[in-house]
């Protein structure tokens, strides 16, 4: 067998409200979108792409899984590494993002914080913790 490819090239999100999303990803990461039509939005993160898709539209890619209501519960984390939770954790608060959890130093040597989107897809931010 074939080593696994670097790197993960793209990730769907479910979303109820593309428009939401997009606010959301565009202030919250400032991140560039590549492409756009009426059921989704496509932005860069760093190598990855992140597609906001609209659920109705799910069923289709995953069939024949079921696409999970909103609200169901959180089966899936982001992280992503960042130089300074605590700045980091100041930054989001000055665009509107309210903390699921964090600043908290875990047990593992990360200090770590969460919070959602507008779709309910948990994001956290991770740095070492300094000695």
């Amino acid at each position: 067998m074939r080593p696994w490819p670097k790197g993960i090239s793209a990730i769907t999100l479910f979303v109820e409200d593309v428009a939401a999303a997009k606010r959301f990803y565009l202030e919250v990461f400032g991140l560039p979108v590549v492409f756009e039509d009426d059921v989704s939005t496509v932005f860069r993160f760093g190598d990855t792409l992140v597609n906001l898709l609209k659920s109705t539209e799910a069923r289709e890619l995953i069939e024949p899984a079921a696409v999970a209501a909103p609200g169901a519960g959180s089966r899936l984390q982001f992280t992503i590494d960042v130089d300074d939770v605590d700045a980091m954790c100041a930054e989001l608060a000055t665009r509107g993002v309210t903390l699921i959890n964090g600043p908290i130093d875990r047990p593992w040597g990360v200090r770590t914080a969460c919070f959602a989107d507008p779709g309910g897809h948990i994001w956290e931010i991770a740095a070492p913790i300094r000695k």
